[in-house]
């Protein structure tokens, strides 16, 4: 890449109810590159859109994405939780995602495999993604996950589809050299701000792989991605870091 890109975190999440279509609307109003969003599988195994590990927003605490069958959360409000003015949305499923935005702008579709899940529906999570995404010859779409197991998995399925590690915030420059030597068909890693700098970029670098950062909202932050020369800089606020990358 010649130049940092910028993606949407969750759309245009600080103006918009995060992951949905107002949100991602939002977002393609300014010169963004790309979005990042969430794939969760419902009761009755639909790919949909939604990051947290339940839905507390929602006045549901304790209750998770898979305890609902798809149509009963299309019913549901997921813009509730931004204020009471908007519009409702039901969730919005990965096949309508990538059919209203592929061809607008870059994806990455960090899948949440999460940990009261038996295999095979984690596996069935990564089949339906890397299976709604498709071809993905042209270079815009990628899949991350902080589950290197789920990313082994979906290498076995689709060697050619380029997956990106999700490192925690604890996860450091090292840790980042070790998971891409002993795993080298990743595409590379997106790390946390808190962990990205000089050493970081040299030990991704070296290996020749790309890097994201996640989630750069401050100036410091985007500053310190912009110039550090990630390939994709992730934010909140992608109208603020299109304005300090056109500043460079």
């Amino acid at each position: 890449m010649n130049k940092t890109q910028i993606f949407a975190h969750r759309g245009a999440n600080r103006e918009a109810p995060e992951n949905t279509r107002s949100a991602f609307d939002k977002a393609l109003t300014y010169p963004i590159d790309g979005i990042e969003t969430d794939v969760q599988l419902s009761r009755d195994e639909v790919a949909v859109l939604w990051h947290d590990r339940d839905l507390k927003k929602l006045h549901l605490p304790g209750q998770h994405i898979d305890d609902y069958d798809h149509a009963q959360l299309q019913a549901m409000n997921f813009a509730a939780h931004f204020s009471s003015s908007v519009t409702p949305e039901g969730v919005m499923s990965l096949q309508q995602f990538l059919a209203a935005y592929r061809t607008r702008c870059r994806l990455l579709l960090e899948i949440k495999l999460r940990d009261w899940e038996d295999n095979a529906r984690r596996e069935l999570k990564v089949r339906q993604t890397l299976a709604l995404a498709g071809d993905v010859s042209d270079g815009r779409v990628m899949a991350s996950s902080f589950n290197l197991d789920g990313l082994i998995y979906a290498h076995s399925i689709a060697p050619e589809f380029p997956l990106v590690y999700n490192l925690e915030p604890e996860h450091q420059a090292d840790f980042a050299l070790r998971a891409l030597l002993e795993n080298p068909f990743l595409h590379g890693v997106c790390v946390h701000i808190a962990t990205l700098d000089e050493g970081m970029m040299g030990a991704v670098r070296g290996c020749c792989k790309f890097i994201a950062v996640y989630t750069c909202n401050s100036d410091e932050e985007i500053s310190r991605a912009l110039t550090l020369g990630v390939d994709v800089l992730i934010s909140d606020v992608p109208e603020k870091a299109l304005g300090m990358r056109g500043k460079l």
